[in-house]
């Protein structure tokens, strides 16, 4: 059987501080406002920790992280929500900040002037207190509750 095959990679970033507090980041993309964990799509010819790695220096004002383990691959089918026919993988890794922090974090969601693709604001939130329901993504829910449980 030869059928074109379309996949997405996206590598997330668990970053969890001292007070048991997990970064969340708000953004506004594509139209949409989204609340997900940092991180984004993997580029032809990178590997996935190279690309959190990269990911963090672009949406974090150059930060740096540390200390990368691997937490969890999607294992299930899951459609990607924004490309036709398209399967999404996901891989998520816990990691820490090298100090100092490079980027701002708020105290409120979506702390940006304009819903304008693009803008994004970072926030901590105690893992106990977490809303899975707050999450966009269909992945990022079930990491969450799996880092809950």
């Amino acid at each position: 059987m030869s059928e074109s095959s379309n996949f997405t990679i996206r590598v997330y970033g668990i970053i969890i501080n001292q007070k048991k507090e997990i970064l969340i980041s708000d953004e506004f993309q594509l139209g949409t406002k989204m609340t997900k964990l940092p991180g984004g799509g993997l580029e032809f010819g990178e590997g996935t920790v190279d690309c959190l790695k990269r990911e963090f220096g672009e949406e974090c004002n150059g930060q740096e992280i540390k200390n990368i383990r691997h937490f969890y691959t999607t294992d299930f089918y899951q459609k990607a929500l924004f490309y036709e026919n398209t399967q999404l993988i996901s891989i998520y890794y816990l990691a820490d900040l090298k100090e100092p922090l490079q980027f701002k974090v708020s105290e409120k969601p979506f702390d940006f002037e304009k819903m304008e693709n693009g803008n994004q604001s970072f926030r901590w939130e105690k893992i106990k207190n977490l809303n899975i329901d707050e999450f966009t993504f269909p992945i990022d829910k079930f990491v969450v509750r799996k880092l809950k449980n």
